[in-house]
């Protein structure tokens, strides 16, 4: 996505811009695809930055001014409400971001001004800064609230939605993730993640811009430390005066060959197992109404890769069913799909049947500890699909399937290379909204100024 409205804001001021796909299918982590009949989203869960149409200000207004696109593009419709589960604590949060403070300090009153003089903190932190150096955000929240299972809550969500980094955030990334998620919130598309990337291909193409799907990179030419194009797989050359690579820093120093600076960059080891499971009746019917559920079952929450295939103390339950859709449209089937922290080496280095038992095996696991937070939805699946961070891999080259990429991040997009330059996860911006910003922004401070 960092690419393609890259490619629309470059190709709007008459640069000539292709983008380069290696796979059938646009989107890349968040993609779609058909099986078995049926539609099914990839990475999405949410679009978080939510903002109401007219909205004039935050980071969805300047990415549709950005891009030259209406609010009906997005087709987004507002969630119903979630949560955040710990043992013996619920926090809930619509996108309602006063409530969601007040629930808060009803929830923990003992941290109430803690907490408000945190929350100050954040609101007035620039993450917009691109020359910041990299803070504990663990030591900053620490420094304001002193229960940890309140630390521990505000961490599950924003770690889960974009952490590369085991245990910790940097504070930037934190301040980033604590507005998309708690102080603008989450929507989505009734189409879901086709309808925004569809959008932006339609757009891209309108202004003369060239997609090339089967297209994959495997060197960036270099010349007397310039970037100056790329090879591709079956070895064509394409030629070009800058390259924007959205394929994370580790992929890109290592398409750089002995040009790259080195050491290598440290890749990324967060990856996740999800099972998406087709449900015979709609979530509501059977008494669930939230559309997130965040929920840890351990005294204490453990982000890291887990040293079993799967982590079955905490995990993300999302129903793509339960947001407001206009008209009360509702999609046709239930849908009920299950995150976890997933042990990348134990499934990247599975053969192919224990590849597939495996997959089922950890998949019934997680229905089973989902069904301790929401009502048990398991004798109404008819059908089911998993990926696994060898899945991940496959479809976006992140050494052990890391779906955040490398824990250090490159927040003004530069590399050693001249006119090679860094946009998406790996430049720092997150989410479906943070990593179109995030292509906009290197477009408009690397490519377009004269």
């Amino acid at each position: 996505m960092s690419g393609l409205a890259a490619g629309i804001r470059l190709a709007y001021y008459d640069k000539k811009v292709c983008i380069l796909e290696r796979h059938t299918t646009i989107g890349g982590l968040n993609s779609f695809y058909r099986l078995r009949g049926r539609n099914y989203d990839v990475g999405l869960h949410a679009v978080t930055n939510y903002a109401a149409p007219g909205t004039r200000t935050g980071p969805l207004a300047k990415l549709l001014k950005q891009l030259r696109l209406r609010w009906d593009d997005f087709d987004l419709s507002p969630q119903n409400g979630s949560s955040v589960v710990f043992p013996g604590h619920r926090i809930e949060f619509t996108n309602q971001y006063e409530a969601f403070l007040e629930n808060v300090v009803n929830e923990f009153p003992d941290q109430a001004e803690r907490f408000r003089q945190l929350v100050s903190r954040i609101e007035q932190f620039d993450e917009l800064n691109l020359e910041q150096k990299p803070v504990s955000a663990r030591q900053v929240v620490g420094e304001y609230l002193n229960d940890p299972v309140l630390i521990d809550m505000l961490f599950c969500p924003l770690m889960f939605y974009g952490s590369a980094l085991p245990h910790d955030m940097d504070f930037n990334q934190f301040v980033i993730m604590f507005k998309s998620i708690f102080k603008e919130g989450f929507s989505r598309p009734y189409d879901g993640v086709r309808q925004i990337l569809k959008t932006l291909v339609r757009h891209f193409k309108s202004l003369g811009g060239e997609l090339k799907l089967r297209h994959g990179v495997k060197e960036i030419l270099i010349h007397d430390g310039r970037a100056v194009g790329v090879i591709l797989d079956d070895g064509q050359e394409i030629r070009a005066e800058n390259v924007l690579s959205s394929a994370g820093v580790v992929e890109t120093n290592r398409m750089c060959g002995v040009h790259a600076e080195q050491p290598e960059p440290a890749a990324g080891a967060v990856s996740f197992n999800e099972a998406i499971f087709v449900l015979d009746k709609q979530p509501k019917d059977l008494g669930h109404h939230e559309t997130i559920v965040f929920y840890n079952d351990a005294p204490s929450f453990h982000y890291e890769p887990p040293v079993d295939p799967i982590d079955l103390r905490s995990g993300i339950i999302c129903s793509p069913n339960n947001f407001q859709y206009a008209d009360g449209a509702q999609l046709d089937e239930g849908y009920i799909r299950i995150t976890a922290l997933a042990n990348p080496s134990y499934w990247m280095n599975l053969g192919s049947d224990e590849y597939y038992a495996a997959k089922q095996h950890w998949c019934d696991r997680m229905a089973e500890a989902a069904a301790r937070h929401i009502p048990d939805f398991r004798a109404h699946i008819i059908d089911t699909d998993v990926f696994t961070p060898k899945t991940i891999y496959r479809f976006t080259w992140h050494d052990n399937g890391a779906v955040y990429g490398a824990p250090i991040k490159v927040l003004d997009g530069i590399t050693p290379i001249q006119n090679l330059y860094l946009c998406g996860t790996d430049q720092g911006f997150l989410g479906i909204i943070g990593s179109m910003l995030s292509g906009i922004t290197m477009a408009n401070n690397h490519l377009l100024r004269t």
